[in-house]
């Protein structure tokens, strides 16, 4: 009976199911141990880069940027330390249970939590995502307490910029910013990533290379948990490059001054260089509240505001130059051998095309010597009449109306300076010759910006010699990254119009008239060489005014452009009253403008007058020889 089980065991365990199992147990072994053999031989140094990864972490340290200082050296724009606190996310976490303390502690809500984390969601892991900047010491204080519970956060020390009170100089220094999603997407920010803080506009922007320099890391050893446990090494960073710009920090005081309470922008140049002296728009808007996370609030304000404070019209204003433009023209007459002996009888006014264009006075005779200075209409009416429209845009465009000058800032507008062919093609209709009249006087489709009519104008008091207008001093920037500045702001640049000595001298001899006996003789300076034309633009037909109702917006706007001296000018000043009503009120912002320029020039003359006229000091061979010298009766 045994004998038969066991017989019937054995049946049951067949050689072949043995010996098929121990093949498949040794092909498990062979697995295993090539695989412990991939992980602990071939793979080892990866994992163990992996494994340092995990154990060493690398904090960035922020460059500072570049500080801004006047031409002078005075400080305009410093830096300040700020914290700001990162969401580290090496080792990966889930965070959901944390947002509700973390969005307690920095004064947060769980939804801007939330948008962060959703912005950044396409971010390389190894990068921080920006929570929250300029941490007050509270906000601190919660990270520090909480680093067992929340070690996922991280605090940075960084250098935030600090910009003047007030908006001073708004718009010609610009502001920092985050960089968004849509400048990513631009060849010009290729290098740069998420969380980065950019220029925004003005200097900033344009400078934005230079000033800002490059960031630095330390290595941190972290534990299992993430805290900082020590330091292997660190890299330094390399801050921005300090720039001075060519603005005149008391020019600039005084254009601000001028322009406070105002709409519109003041805009002073050095016509021998084309520096500019002072740059000023207004309303302006306070860079400050960009340096950190912008507020919805301001925002709103700002962007809602008629005025439009984040315009810099000293360079994006387009509007009508009114009677400024008869400079323009007369240099057009004068070279085209019209005006010299043209003689107009002005009665209010003159009947043109069968239209009756009014004048604002009766000035009687008129030649082109009382012309500007009278800013007489009707005198520029018939000179219209007579150059037509494709001869005025020759010499208006010759001096850089209707084009960028090429000043190294973002976003400057090019104006309009109209004539047959600018009309066919953008409204594919003819020129009609009645529509030159008020061109004549810088009306109609004429359009220019401050920047363009200080240019223009001062180049034509410079004997034809027109400068590229520049905001920073010569040498402080490689000759290929000037290059760069020239293409990416192009526009009609340094040149030299034709201009006849004679002509030059009968424009200069009657802008001066201007500040003597003419349109803004209120705004005379005793002792000064002081020239210049006024100019009041419409803002609306006489039928719109009519159906409008009147109101502050309704009110002409004022120009003014003055330099001192009347030829060869060492400062021009080109002003922008927005609804200021006649001309001469602008005269009296630009006569302020020019009035301390000329009193610095005098001082500083004084004083190297009083260095050259002081004695000199003996040297102590002369004081030996008259110790030696005999006593005489």
């Amino acid at each position: 009976m045994e004998e038969e089980k066991l017989t019937a065991r054995e049946e049951k365990v067949s050689p072949l199911k043995l010996n098929s199992v121990q093949y498949v147990v040794a092909l498990l072994l062979v697995v295993l141990l090539a695989g412990l053999w991939r992980l602990q031989v071939v793979s080892a140094d990866n994992y163990r880069v992996l494994a340092e990864q995990n154990r060493v972490r690398k904090v960035p340290i922020m460059a500072p940027r570049g500080k801004i200082f006047d031409r002078e050296g005075r400080l305009l724009v410093d830096n300040y330390a700020s914290i700001s606190c990162y969401l580290l996310r090496e080792p990966a976490r889930d965070w959901d249970a944390d947002l509700p303390m973390i969005a307690q502690g920095l004064h947060m809500t769980v939804d801007q939590i939330q948008y962060v984390l959703r912005r950044y969601q396409f971010a390389p892991k190894y990068q921080p995502i920006p929570l929250k900047q300029d941490l007050s010491p509270d906000e601190v204080a919660f990270i520090e307490a909480h680093r067992n519970e929340l070690p996922e956060l991280e605090t940075l020390d960084e250098q935030r910029r600090l910009y003047p009170n007030g908006g001073f100089a708004a718009h010609l220094i610009g502001y920092v910013g985050e960089i968004s999603e849509n400048d990513l997407n631009k060849e010009k920010y290729a290098f740069y990533q998420a969380g980065d803080v950019v220029g925004k506009s003005g200097v900033e922007a344009t400078y934005d290379a230079v000033l800002r320099g490059t960031d630095g890391s330390r290595d941190v050893v972290v534990d299992s948990r993430g805290r900082e446990v020590g330091q292997l090494g660190q890299q330094d960073p390399v801050p921005g490059k300090d720039l001075r710009l060519s603005i005149d920090l008391d020019v600039q005081m005084a254009a601000e001054k001028a322009l406070e309470g105002k709409t519109g922008a003041i805009v002073a140049m050095d016509p021998h260089t084309g520096e500019i002296l002072a740059m000023v728009s207004r309303p302006t808007y306070d860079p400050n509240q960009f340096a950190v996370r912008l507020t919805k609030e301001y925002w709103n304000k700002i962007l809602n505001d008629p005025d439009h404070p984040m315009m810099n019209k000293t360079i994006q204003a387009q509007l009508a130059p009114g009677s400024t433009f008869k400079i323009i023209m007369s240099y057009a007459g004068l070279e085209e051998g019209v005006a010299q002996d043209m003689h107009v009888n002005c009665a209010g006014g003159g009947t043109f095309f069968g239209h009756f264009f009014a004048c604002d006075k009766h000035h009687g005779g008129v030649d082109i010597y009382h012309a500007i200075p009278w800013s007489c209409d009707t005198f520029y009416y018939t000179l219209a009449e007579r150059l037509q429209i494709d001869t005025i845009a020759k010499y208006a465009t010759a001096v850089g109306i209707s084009q960028k000058t090429g000043i190294d800032l973002p976003d400057e507008a090019t104006g309009t300076m109209p004539s047959t062919a600018w009309k066919l093609k953008n409204f594919h209709d003819k020129w009609y010759a009645g529509e030159v009249i008020s061109v004549g006087i810088g009306q109609g489709a004429v359009q220019a910006s401050p920047i363009q009519l200080a240019r223009a104008l001062s180049g034509l008091a410079s004997g034809g010699a027109l400068k590229r207008p520049h905001v920073i001093l010569d040498g402080q920037i490689s000759q290929q990254y000037q290059q760069a500045i020239l293409d990416t702001y192009a526009g009609s640049g340094e040149k030299q119009v034709s201009l006849k000595t004679e002509n030059w001298q009968i424009i200069t001899d009657a802008m001066a008239e201007t500040l003597n006996s003419g349109t803004a003789a209120a705004s005379h300076l005793e002792g000064v060489d002081f020239a210049g034309k006024t100019g009041t633009a419409q803002v609306m037909s006489h039928a719109a005014l009519a159906r409008s109702g009147g109101g502050h917006k309704t009110v002409p706007n004022a120009w003014f452009v003055g330099m001192t001296p009347r030829r060869n000018p060492d400062i021009v000043v080109a002003v922008l009253w927005e609804n200021g009503d006649w001309g001469a009120n602008a005269a009296k912002l630009g006569a302020q403008v020019v009035n301390t320029f000329v009193e610095k020039q005098r001082k500083k003359a004084g004083n190297l007058m009083k260095v050259a006229e002081a004695p000199k000091p003996a040297t102590p061979l002369e004081n030996a020889a008259k110790k030696e010298e005999p006593v005489t009766n």
